[in-house]
């Protein structure tokens, strides 16, 4: 009986091993799961790289959860919790003491945009000094300017500023007016510029043109915000788009940063008003 019950005990447990075999789900093989995140603006440039590379890649799987942010990303990936951050923020020391290593790829136009009822096309300079201030609070049509503001220490407020020492003052003003949105995220930014009435806001050219965002893109000073104008030098704002890794980097996530760098990639991403820069440093 002994001998009888040890043989069955051994039989449940081959037929127990074997049922959780063949029940598991199946995924990609060790190494080839790549995990992104970063800006906004970043993650929605990877979407059309990513359905590109998966064409002839199809057993890579893509982990890309909600925008950290640059720095949120960065420390996720010196954590050790993500292969490839997508940055528009320069390394400080200590991450690079930390090992973070950034390569440069390329940049996108930060634009302005409102809501698709305010019946301009163009602005300038000074009409956004204007605006932001509070000193010009509707538009030629009577409605309400409604500015939509990012955080003072995120990128594209700091760009803004560039703008002039009178838009540097002036975003500071934005701040303390009655009225305006906040908005944390690129995505939330463009959602709330979209479907605000009398809005007016930052987006990245990259993002609109992926996500197919309902703004109305306006020149400013006279220049469209495109690749070219961003090439010759006559459109004065731009968001930079870098990557950055850590030692060592898993084979699937070098394989894709190879794509992303090649002749197809940087083609890609043109398409989606980003200019790529030449070499990778």
């Amino acid at each position: 009986m002994r001998r009888l019950a040890v043989m069955l005990f051994w039989i449940s447990a081959v037929v127990l091993v074997s049922a959780n075999f063949f029940s598991c789900p199946t995924h990609a093989p060790a190494g080839e799961s790549v995990r992104i995140n970063g800006s906004g603006t970043g993650l929605e440039m990877m979407k059309p790289l990513i359905r590109a590379y998966l064409e002839s890649n199809p057993g890579v799987e893509f982990e890309m959860e909600k925008p950290l942010g640059s720095a949120g990303a960065l420390k996720a990936l010196i954590a050790g919790a993500l292969d490839i951050a997508v940055s528009s923020k320069p390394l400080n020391p200590e991450d690079i003491r930390k090992g973070a290593r950034l390569s440069r790829f390329g940049k996108t136009p930060l634009t302005i945009v409102t809501g698709s009822n305010v019946p301009i096309t163009d602005i300038s300079t000074e009409e956004l000094e204007a605006i932001y201030s509070g000193r010009i609070r509707k538009w030629p049509n009577n409605e309400n300017i409604r500015v939509v503001l990012r955080p003072l220490e995120d990128t594209d407020t700091k760009i803004l500023r560039t703008l002039s020492p009178n838009m540097d003052e002036a975003v500071t003003q934005a701040q303390t007016l009655r009225g305006t949105i906040s908005a944390v995220t690129d995505p939330e930014s463009d959602q709330a510029v979209a479907n605000t009435i009398g809005s007016i806001g930052t987006a990245a050219l990259a993002g609109i043109m992926v996500e197919k965002i309902p703004v109305n893109v306006l020149a400013l000073n006279g220049i469209m915000p495109t690749v070219e104008s961003l090439e010759n030098g006559r459109y004065p704002l731009a968001k930079d788009l870098h990557f950055v890794t850590m030692s060592p980097l898993s084979v699937s996530a070098q394989k894709f940063l190879d794509f992303i760098y090649s002749d197809r990639g940087r083609d890609i991403v043109k398409g989606f008003g980003v200019l790529t820069f030449t070499g990778k440093e």
